[in-house]
C-alpha cells in the first residue's frame, strides 16, 4: 500500500512539474533572447485562465466536446499571445538597452496594471473553469485511484518541450531565438530584424504563459492572486535549469514537481523553503544554472548605472535639506496623522538608502531587500513579545539581525554578478520569507506579532517620532560618510570593473561582502523602527511586494544620487497615499506611474532637478 502511495504522489509531482515547465520554458525563452526578467509573465497566466473561464464555457455550450474545449484553451493561449504582442510594442521595445533593475520595475508596472483591469472586468470573486470533456473520471493505478486529466497534464509538458524542439532546430525562427540567446549583439550585427525578433519572442513566450493558466481552469479557479502566485516558482525553475535552456527548464520543473510532492510529506514545516534552497545550492555550485552558459557579451564594457561621482553638496542642495530636516522636525506641531506620515517617510527614506548603498554605490543589485528590513522587524519584535526585553536593547538588536542574515546569504551572492546575483538575492529573501511565514509556533505564522511597542517614556507619538528622526537621519549620514569614503570609493571601483579592481590588489568579494552587510544592518534598523511604529509586524514585511517599493523608492529618487533615494521614499509614499483613500484602483495608477519613471524619469526626482538647475544656469 505504502507504494502505491508514493506512485500517486510522485504522478501528482509530475503533474505539477509538467504544468509549470509550460509557464516557464516562455519564461526562459522570452529571457534567452531579450534579457528581460519579464516580472509581467505570471500575469500573462492569469490572463490565460480568466480567458479561458470566459471562452471555453461559451464554447461548451454548444457541445460538450474535449475538441471544443480545448480549441478554447488554445484561443485563450493566442489571445494573452497577442497581449505579449502589445506590452513588447508600447513598452519593452524601449527599455531593452537599460539596465535590469528597471526592467524589473517596468514589468512590475504591468503587474500592478492587470491586476486592476482584471478586477475591472472580471471582478474580486474567484471564477470555477468546467472540468475537460472525456477526462472527468479517474483512473485505476495499482488499487489507486488518479484523475484522468492530472495524467494528461502529465504528456503536456514532454509534448510542448518536443514541440519547442522542433521550432528550434527546424525552423529559421527558431535558429535565430537560440543565436540571439548566445550573442544578441551578434545577431544584431548579422542583419537580423531585431524588433521582430522579439516580437515574436514575447508572442510565443506570453503564448506558453496563456496555455499554462488556460490549461489549470479544471484544477483551480480564475483569482486575482494567481499572477504572483506563480511567477516566483517560474523564475526559480528558470534559474535553476539556466536562463534560456528549455530542456534546462524542464528538468528542473521536474525536480521542483517531486521536491513539493515528497517534501510535504517529509519535511511538512518548511514546504516552502525547499524550493528556494535548491535554487541557492544550484546557483552557489552552478552559477549559470544546471544548463545554461554565460553570456557572450558579458565581458563587454558597459556604462556604469548608479553613484558616478557622490561629490559635496552645493550650496542650493544643503539648504534644500536644511528645510527638508526643519519640516521634519517641525511635523509634531501638526497633527497626529502628520507624525505618523514623517515616522514612516523617515523609515522608509533609511531602508531605500541602505538599497542604494547597495545598488547605486556596489553594483550589488538586490531584488530581496526586504528580507533584512522584515528580519530586523522580527528580531526587535520577538525580544519585545516573547522575551519581554524593553524597547531599547531590542532596537539595538533590530540591525544585528538584519546584519547577520545580510552576512550568512551575502557570502553567497557576492560570488554572482549580473541577474544570477538578483536571482540568488531574490531566492534567499523567499526562503526568508517562507520560514517566517510557517514558523508559527515562533513568528505567529501569517497573523504576525503584536504588542510591539516602545518604552513608557517613547509611548507618546511625538518622542517616538523624534527618536525616529535622531536615529534614522545619522544612520543615513553615516553611510553618505561611508560612500564619500575611501571603503565606499573601493566599492564603486570594484562596480565599474571587477577585473581591473583585482588587478590593482582590491579584494572585490571581501569589499562586496563587508557592504552587503553594512546595507543590511541598516535595513534591519529600519525594519525595527518601522515594528515599534506599527505595534505589530507579519511576513509581509520580507516579501516580494516590499522589495519592489524600495527599488520604487530608488527610481524615482534617482538611483545616480546619493541622497535621492530619501526624496524617493517621501515622494513615493506621497504617491500612495494620495491614490490609495481615492479609488480601489490604486494599483492601476501606480503601475502606470512607476513605467513613466522608466520611460520618462529614468533618472529621477534628482536627476530631474539637475537637469532644471542646468537649465536655469
Amino acid at each position: 500500500m505504502e507504494w502505491e502511495f508514493l506512485l500517486v504522489q510522485a504522478l501528482s509531482g509530475l503533474a505539477s512539474a509538467s504544468s509549470l515547465f509550460v509557464i516557464a520554458s516562455g519564461l526562459t525563452i522570452v529571457f534567452g533572447v531579450t534579457r528581460i526578467v519579464n516580472f509581467a509573465h505570471g500575469s500573462f497566466y492569469m490572463l490565460g485562465a480568466y480567458v479561458a473561464v470566459t471562452i471555453v464555457p461559451w464554447l461548451l455550450e454548444f457541445e460538450r466536446s474535449p475538441w471544443l474545449f480545448f480549441a478554447g484553451v488554445l484561443a485563450s493561449a493566442l489571445a494573452v499571445g497577442a497581449m505579449g504582442v502589445v506590452m513588447e510594442v508600447l513598452l519593452l521595445r524601449r527599455i531593452y538597452r537599460v539596465p535590469e533593475l528597471f526592467q524589473l520595475l517596468a514589468t512590475f508596472g504591468v503587474v500592478l496594471i492587470v491586476q486592476d483591469l482584471v478586477l475591472l472586468v472580471w471582478g474580486p470573486v474567484d471564477i470555477p473553469g468546467p472540468r475537460a470533456p472525456g477526462l472527468r473520471h479517474g483512473v485505476e493505478i495499482l488499487g489507486q485511484r488518479f484523475p484522468a486529466y492530472e495524467l494528461f497534464l502529465i504528456l503536456v509538458g514532454p509534448a510542448v518541450l518536443g514541440l519547442l524542439w522542433l521550432l528550434m532546430h527546424r525552423t529559421r525562427f527558431g535558429v535565430l531565438i537560440r543565436a540571439a540567446t548566445q550573442d544578441r549583439e551578434m545577431v544584431g550585427a548579422l542583419g537580423v530584424n531585431q524588433a521582430m525578433l522579439f516580437t515574436g519572442t514575447l508572442f510565443l513566450g506570453a503564448a506558453l504563459a496563456g496555455l499554462g493558466g488556460a490549461l489549470q481552469i479544471p484544477r483551480v479557479s480564475a483569482n486575482p492572486q494567481m499572477d504572483l502566485s506563480i511567477i516566483t516558482e517560474a523564475f526559480v525553475v528558470t534559474v535553476i535549469g539556466g536562463m534560456g535552456s528549455v530542456p534546462g527548464a524542464f528538468i528542473a520543473a521536474v525536480m521542483i514537481g517531486l521536491l513539493q510532492a515528497f517534501g510535504v510529506l517529509v519535511f511538512p514545516k518548511i514546504t516552502l523553503v525547499l524550493v528556494f534552497l535548491l535554487m541557492a545550492a544550484v546557483l552557489v555550485v552552478k552559477p549559470w544554472g544546471l544548463l545554461g552558459r554565460p553570456e557572450a557579451a558579458a565581458g563587454r564594457a558597459v556604462l556604469p548605472e548608479g553613484i558616478l561621482d557622490p561629490g559635496r553638496l552645493d550650496g542650493m542642495t544643503r539648504a534644500l535639506v536644511v528645510v527638508a530636516v526643519v519640516a521634519v522636525l517641525a511635523l509634531p506641531l501638526l497633527d497626529a496623522y502628520a507624525v505618523k506620515v514623517g515616522t514612516e517617510v523617515l523609515v522608509l527614506a533609511l531602508a531605500a538608502f541602505s538599497l542604494n548603498f547597495l545598488v547605486g554605490n556596489g553594483g550589488i543589485v538586490s531584488f530581496g531587500h526586504a528580507a533584512y528590513f522584515g528580519l530586523g522587524a522580527y528580531g526587535a519584535g520577538l525580544l519585545v513579545v516573547k522575551a519581554g526585553v524593553p524597547m531599547e536593547p531590542a532596537l539595538v538588536f533590530a540591525p544585528i539581525a538584519g546584519g547577520a542574515a545580510a552576512a550568512l546569504f551575502g557570502f553567497f551572492v557576492v560570488r554572482l554578478s549580473g541577474i544570477y546575483l538578483a536571482m540568488l538575492t531574490l531566492a534567499f529573501a523567499q526562503i526568508a520569507y517562507a520560514v517566517v511565514f510557517q514558523w508559527v509556533e515562533v513568528t505567529g505564522g501569517d497573523n504576525g506579532l503584536v504588542g510591539v511597542w516602545p518604552s513608557a517614556w517613547a509611548a507618546s507619538r511625538e518622542v517616538y517620532h523624534y527618536i525616529v528622526a535622531v536615529v534614522t537621519i545619522a544612520a543615513i549620514v553615516f553611510l553618505r560618510r561611508v560612500i564619500h569614503a575611501p571603503f565606499g570609493a573601493t566599492l564603486r571601483a570594484a562596480r565599474d570593473s571587477a577585473q581591473r579592481a583585482d588587478a590593482i590588489g582590491v579584494d572585490v568579494r571581501t569589499h562586496r561582502w563587508l557592504g552587503f552587510i553594512l546595507a543590511g544592518a541598516a535595513a534591519g534598523l529600519a525594519g525595527g523602527l518601522y515594528a515599534f511604529s506599527k505595534g505589530s509586524i507579519d511576513p509581509t514585511l520580507l516579501g516580494i511586494p516590499m522589495s519592489v517599493d524600495f527599488l520604487s523608492m530608488l527610481l524615482l529618487g534617482g538611483i545616480q544620487s546619493v541622497l535621492g533615494p530619501v526624496a524617493g521614499a517621501a515622494a513615493f509614499h506621497a504617491v500612495k497615499d494620495f491614490f490609495m483613500p481615492l479609488t480601489d484602483h490604486w494599483r492601476l495608477f501606480l503601475g502606470l506611474s512607476i513605467i513613466a519613471m522608466v520611460l520618462v524619469f529614468p533618472r529621477g526626482l534628482a536627476g530631474a532637478w539637475a537637469s532644471l538647475r542646468r537649465r536655469a544656469a
